[in-house]
This record gives C-alpha cells, structure tokens and sequence, in this order.
C-alpha cells in the first residue's frame, strides 16, 4: 500500500517536478549572486517553503530590511493559503501527519488537488505528494546554488521562472473551474497596485486581491433570512364550545 502512494504521488508530481526544479535552480543562483552563502538556499527551501516569498525575501534579507517590514509582507503575500486550507483534504489525512500538510500546502499542492481529483485520495498519497513537491524545490535550490559560481553574474530573466509558473497554474485553474471573475480581481488588484504603490507591487496587490475575494464570497453567500412561519391558533375550549 505504501509504495503504491508512493508511486501513485510520483506520478501527480511529475509535471509539476519539471517546474519546480528547475525554478528551484534559478531561486538557488539568485541567492548566491545576492552575496549570500549557498547553504541558505537549502535552509530557506526546507524552512519557509513559500517560492514567492522567498524569492522576495532573497532582496529584503540582502539589504537587511527591518524584521517588521519583513513579517508585514510574509503575511500579505501568504494570506491566500487560509483560502486554500478551506478545499485542501486535510481530513484525509492522519492526525500525526496533519502539521506537515499544513506547512506545506503550497500553490503546487493546492493545484494538484483542486477540482475533487483527490476526493478519493488516501492520507499517505497526499503526503507523499507534499513531500516529493518540497523535495523538488529544495533539490533544486541546492543544486542551484553550489552551482552559482559557474553562472554569469550578468544572467537576467531567471526571476521570471516564477511568474510562468504562477501563469501555468492559473491556466490549468480555468480549465478546471471557469471561473472568469477571479482573473478579473486578480489583473484588476495589480492594475490599482502599480497605480496606488508601484514600490510595493506584490504585498498590496495580494492585500487587494484579498480583500475583493471576501468582498465576493460575502456577496455571494448573502441571502435574505428566511420568514419564520406564523404557528397556526389553536382553538382554545370555553365551557362547553369552541372559541378562536
């Protein structure tokens, strides 16, 4: 049975695997041009674990940013992933295992469930996907790093490995759900944001998108309260008859 999940997750993570690594590498590279010691990148895969993040964090760790600033855009740029706990089957999984599922239910993982394609999905084979998805990214950044020195320091448009992978997901999310608005909200939020705070373009584009997604689900889920029926009189014996 175990190796059956096993092999069954090799299988869901294999696409995503030829993203991840190699996204991973670029992620490693920019850590070691960024004059940081390459065996960051494995802590900062293995410890945070938030691709998007932590290609930010390469910057603001660099210029010694203040931990608050750091803190106030981990919270913004991650704050989609209580939307994600809501559909992920954590309830398949065991309780001993949940901890994990819960710290790395990333973009990747929530994609490859989405939809009810892992309704039937056992706890081990939800694991053992989260696991080969970090394995992936944390490989990757490894490799990526030690092999820095080798890269030209002039090498641009590895930072954009990340947005064609957002840009995937978000491609196989439509075809799955067709959902419209949502794009919408999303492009709309980065228009405002690089119109309002074009220095801060991601944290206040996800605090948008945020805010318009429970904008939404309020006024979707918004429904009149339903009339509470009136009980019927009941006839009220006087004497011998009956009065109303």
């Amino acid at each position: 049975m175990r190796t059956r999940d096993f092999t069954a997750a090799a299988a869901d993570t294999a696409s995503v695997g030829l993203s991840l690594f190699p996204l991973g590498v670029s992620f490693g590279v920019l850590m070691v041009h960024a004059g940081l010691d390459w065996w960051w990148a494995t802590v900062f895969t293995a410890v945070i674990y938030a691709g998007s993040l932590e290609f930010l964090l390469v910057g603001l760790v660099a210029t010694v940013t203040p931990l608050g600033q750091i803190a106030a855009t981990a919270l913004l740029v991650n704050l989609r992933h209580v939307f994600y706990a809501l559909s992920f089957p954590l309830r398949q999984v065991r309780p001993a295992g949940r901890v994990y599922a819960t710290f790395a239910l990333t973009d990747e993982a929530y994609a490859l469930t989405a939809g009810g394609r892992a309704r039937d999905w056992s706890g081990a084979r939800i694991l053992w996907m989260q696991v080969l998805c970090q394995a992936y990214w944390v490989g990757g950044a490894t490799a990526g790093a030690l092999a820095g020195a080798l890269v030209p320091v002039t090498l641009h448009g590895l930072e954009f490995a990340l947005t064609a992978l957002f840009v995937v997901l978000t491609i196989d999310a439509w075809r799955d759900l067709r959902d419209l608005p949502t794009p919408l909200l999303a492009a709309g939020s980065f228009a405002a944001a690089a119109l309002l705070m074009p220095g801060s373009l991601l944290p206040v584009a996800m605090a948008l998108f945020t805010a318009s997604l429970l904008i939404r689900y309020a006024l979707r889920h918004r429904r009149p309260a339903p009339a509470v029926p009136q009980p019927a009189s009941e006839p009220v014996v006087c004497g011998s008859g009956l009065e109303r």
